[in-house]
C-alpha cells in the first residue's frame, strides 16, 4: 500500500512539474508572436492550450496534495500513532507497576514479618516515589502507633506529612482526622483534638470535611455532657 501510495505520488509530481514546463514553453512562445506582431493568428490557440495545461497542473496539484496527505496520514495512523500510544502506555502503567512491585510490595511483605524499621524505610521511598499518595505515610504511622507503641512518632509522621506537600483536600482533611483521633485516643487530650476539628472547619468551609468536623464537635460535646450529668448524679448527697 505504501509503495503503491509511493508510486502515485511520483506520477504525479512529474505531471506537475512536467505542465509547469509547458506553460512556461507556450508562454515564452505568446511572448514571441506579440513581438511578431502574430501575423499567422496563433496566439490564440495557444492561450487556449495553456488554460488546458493550466487545468491540468490544478487537477495534478491537487491530486498530488491528496495522495501526499493519504500517505502522511497512514504512516501516522499506522506507525506513528501506535508507537506512542505504546510508549505512553509503557510509561505510564509499567512505572506504576514497578513502584507498587518494588516498594510497596516490599513494605508490606517486611511489614508481615515483623521488620517494623525495615517497612517504615521501604514505605518512606515509596512516599518519594509517589509523593502525591498518602497511603504510605498512614501504613507509616499504623506501624508506630500498633506495633511500636510510638505514638508521639505516628503523630510527628502524620505533621510531617502534613508540611511535606500542598495536598488535595481530601488528603489534607484525612490527616487532620488521623491526628485527632490520635491526639484523643491515645493522649486523652480532647482540647486540642477539638481544636484540630476547628481548624478543619476553618480550613475547609463548606465541605463534606467541615461537615463531619462539626459532627464530631457536637458528640465530643454531648459526651462531655453526658459524664458531666453522670458525675453529678454520683456525688454524695445529691438527691434525686
Amino acid at each position: 500500500m505504501y509503495a503503491a501510495l509511493a508510486i502515485l505520488i511520483g506520477g504525479s509530481w512529474m505531471l506537475f512539474f512536467k505542465s509547469g514546463s509547458e506553460i512556461k514553453a507556450k508562454q515564452a512562445q505568446v511572448a514571441e508572436y506579440n513581438e511578431q506582431g502574430d501575423p499567422d493568428g496563433k496566439i490564440p490557440k495557444l492561450e487556449g492550450t495553456i488554460q488546458t495545461l493550466e487545468g491540468q497542473r490544478t487537477f495534478n496539484g491537487i491530486l498530488l496534495a491528496f495522495l501526499s496527505a493519504s500517505l502522511i496520514g497512514l504512516v501516522f495512523v499506522l506507525q506513528i500513532l501506535p508507537s506512542f500510544a505504546q510508549r505512553m502506555t509503557h510509561a505510564v502503567y509499567d512505572s506504576a507497576e514497578m513502584m507498587e512491585h518494588d516498594v510497596m510490595h516490599d513494605a508490606r511483605s517486611l511489614l508481615a514479618q515483623g521488620d517494623y524499621q525495615g517497612a517504615i524505610t521501604a514505605f518512606r521511598q515509596a512516599a518519594a516515589a509517589d509523593p502525591l499518595n498518602r497511603l504510605p505515610w498512614v501504613e507509616i504511622t499504623k506501624i508506630y502507633k500498633d506495633h511500636l507503641d510510638d505514638p508521639a512518632a505516628a503523630v510527628q509522621t502524620i505533621r510531617y506529612a502534613l508540611e511535606s506537600q500542598e495536598w488535595e483536600v481530601s488528603d489534607a482533611a484525612y490527616f487532620l482526622f488521623r491526628l485527632a483521633e490520635l491526639y484523643d485516643d491515645i493522649y486523652h487530650n480532647r482540647a486540642a483534638a477539638v481544636g484540630i476539628m476547628q481548624q478543619v472547619i476553618a480550613e475547609f468551609p463548606g465541605t463534606r470535611h467541615s461537615a463531619n468536623a462539626s459532627h464530631k464537635l457536637h458528640a465530643w460535646s454531648m459526651e462531655g455532657a453526658g459524664k458531666a450529668e453522670v458525675s453529678t448524679a454520683q456525688e454524695p448527697g445529691t438527691t434525686a
